[in-house]
């Protein structure tokens, strides 16, 4: 196990102290990977602010879910993709997506399966996609708009996965539930 605390308002950096405060106001607490990378204020704030930019992206609820999702569980991320469980649970996203995605089985819609093919393909080949890979992206209806919104959500993810990995964030008890562990 790590040795990374998990602060609090009154143990986290001075620069920490309102972004955890903006944490309490979103999610009405404070969830453990928050309290890890307070530590270092900018990372914290960077990871809110491409939340925010994620939020604010053309994907709907589902294709939130699945571009946070594959990436979560290609990265293996103990911690993410309970807490993405639950978030999704909170969008509305059906189970059948969720449990897809989770158990890295067919999602329930050829547009939904692209959009993981192609969050795949930018993660397994570092961003040098082929032009077959954008294309079966395109061809599902997204646009150029949707290639970089999935480098934005794995420039988020990136961020998270990485963390917890390393500092060995705890499951928040509300995602406890939700628990998960890759395939071998």
């Amino acid at each position: 196990m790590t040795d990374f605390p998990l602060h609090d308002k009154d143990t986290a950096p001075e620069k920490s102290r309102p972004l955890l405060d903006n944490s309490l106001k979103a999610f009405g607490m404070i969830p453990d990977l928050h309290a890890v990378m307070a530590e270092a204020p900018g990372i914290l704030e960077g990871y809110q602010q491409l939340h925010q930019l994620v939020l604010d992206s053309s994907f709907d609820n589902d294709e939130k879910t699945v571009v946070w999702q594959t990436i979560n569980v290609e990265n293996a991320c103990h911690y993410c993709v309970p807490a993405h469980t639950g978030i999704a649970k909170m969008m509305d996203v059906s189970d059948d997506i969720t449990n897809a995605l989770r158990d890295e089985t067919p999602l329930p819609s050829d547009k939904l399966e692209a959009l993981r093919t192609f969050t795949l393909a930018v993660m397994r080949k570092h961003g040098n996609v082929s032009k077959e890979d954008l294309d079966a992206f395109y061809e599902a209806g997204y646009q150029h708009r949707q290639v970089l919104e999935v480098i934005l959500v794995l420039s988020q993810k990136v961020m998270s996965n990485y963390v917890n990995h390393i500092a060995e964030t705890p499951v928040d008890e509300p995602f406890k539930k939700f628990e998960w562990q890759k395939k071998q």
